[in-house]
């Protein structure tokens, strides 16, 4: 099933509604759909590499707007459908997100995992919903969704823009570099946000 999907969005991404599928796709990944954005925008930037920007653009409003639709079915529907998300993506147990945000840190701590959800390959959908769930603070869910889906779709985007159809090739040889750089840079934007909304909101 899966690859079926892939391979539909891969397809749509050479269509005249590649635009119009990427915002779609963006909207309901946030929320519960499987397949990422990245694999329109890398084959969308690499057919028309002038326009990477407003497909980075595209890509990163619209799954932002799409989090909030994660943040609502885990604040109305999380027993009805919140879970049974969860539940496709094998986490029976919701806990072990909830132990996470009733730390002494739970802010901070929920806050890392949030922007690191929506910037790595993690689940993001399902921080989305508990987010809802634990009523984590509207605007900061918001603009650090915003914040991390922008910087990854960036990246993605630009490495496609630079390097066009040989940007496999540079992931293969220098893929660890650059993990270790955006992990570094995941964490450190991660502190500035907490300690701006700790003394200024």
């Amino acid at each position: 099933m899966f690859k079926k999907l892939f391979d539909q969005c891969v397809k749509l991404a050479a269509s005249k509604f590649a635009d119009y599928s990427l915002a779609l796709l963006s909207f309901i990944e946030s929320s519960f759909f499987p397949v990422p954005p990245d694999i329109m925008i890398v084959p969308m930037v690499v057919a028309k590499r002038e326009r990477y920007l407003k497909i980075f653009l595209i890509a990163t409003l619209f799954s932002a707007l799409g989090a909030f639709l994660g943040y609502f079915i885990g604040y109305q529907f999380f027993s009805e459908v919140g879970v049974k998300i969860f539940e496709f993506y094998g986490y029976e147990n919701t806990n072990f997100l909830k132990d996470k945000f009733q730390t002494n840190d739970g802010v901070f701590s929920w806050l890392l995992i949030l922007f690191t959800a929506a910037f790595t390959p993690l689940p993001f959908k399902l921080v989305t919903i508990f987010s809802g769930f634990i009523q984590f603070n509207l605007i900061l869910f918001f603009f650090t969704c915003l914040l991390a889906r922008g910087l990854r779709f960036f990246i993605v985007a630009y490495l496609s823009f630079k390097f066009g159809s040989t940007f496999p090739v540079f992931l293969e040889k220098k893929g660890a570099l650059w993990a270790t750089i955006i992990g570094l840079i995941v964490v450190i934007l991660s502190i500035i946000i907490y300690l701006i909304f700790k003394f200024y909101v």
